[in-house]
């Protein structure tokens, strides 16, 4: 009887033992997966403007900036500072909230050396120095699921901007799209690297609601969909 006893704890003890190694080793293949998966998000906060611009700190690292275009006049600003011959990951993300679908923002960036393009008059920059600028404009939007915040987004415009000179650059963003306000997500670098707001939880199920009022272009003056329709036509 003792001699079966100690047999019945001794296979007991060895498939614990089994059972824990087997955890120990899905642990360790899961870690890979999870950094694979980091980014740094942050919020918009307070508004960004040319005067008051949120400072990305290092553009190469993959992060995610929540913001929001809530007038007709809002301009979101974004600094860096960039290094010669980088490839820096830009491009737009929204968020999958009632409204947003036809919600597509154009990006700008901004600086010396790049090539020279033609920017809304509106957009400004601190700089007296002559600036080039890339314009990313909305592609159609492709759906995915982002497991880190486990939302789903709309895919716009993605695209790797080569820095020509070692100094400051700018990021605008604004809308001429249907939807002239909206939620937005602006994705600059790839480097995933794990950080950003330790409040972004909280923060995300504050921000993940839909807006109020979201003006569409038959609100504009007439001249200024007359504008809207001819830049249209000559991107197409």
């Amino acid at each position: 009887m003792t001699n079966f006893l100690n047999r019945t704890i001794s296979r007991a003890l060895i498939h614990c033992a089994i059972f824990a190694i087997t955890l120990t080793l899905l642990g360790a293949l899961l870690v890979p997966t999870q950094t694979a998966s980091a980014h740094q998000p942050f919020f918009e906060d307070p508004d960004t403007t040319q005067t008051n611009p949120l400072s990305i700190t290092d553009p190469t690292i993959s992060t995610a900036l929540y913001a929001t275009i809530d007038s007709l006049t809002d301009i979101d600003y974004y600094i860096f500072d960039g290094t010669k011959g980088t490839n820096i990951l830009v491009g737009i993300t929204i968020p999958q909230i009632d409204g947003q679908l036809d919600f597509a923002p154009t990006v700008a960036v901004i600086g010396p050396g790049l090539p020279a393009g033609v920017l809304p008059a509106v957009i400004t920059t601190d700089s007296e120095r002559p600036n080039g600028s890339i314009l990313l404009t909305p592609t159609d939007p492709e759906s995915f699921f982002e497991p880190f915040s486990r939302t789903s987004y709309w895919r716009r415009q993605r695209q790797y901007v080569t820095i020509p000179k070692t100094t400051q650059y700018t990021i605008a963003v604004w809308s001429e799209s249907d939807v002239r306000t909206g939620k937005y997500v602006l994705v600059v670098g790839d480097r995933e690297i794990r950080g950003g707001d330790p409040d972004f939880s909280s923060k995300l199920q504050e921000y993940w609601t839909p807006m109020k009022d979201q003006p569409h272009l038959t609100d504009l003056p007439v001249w200024e969909r007359l504008v809207f329709w001819i830049k249209r036509m000559l991107r197409s």
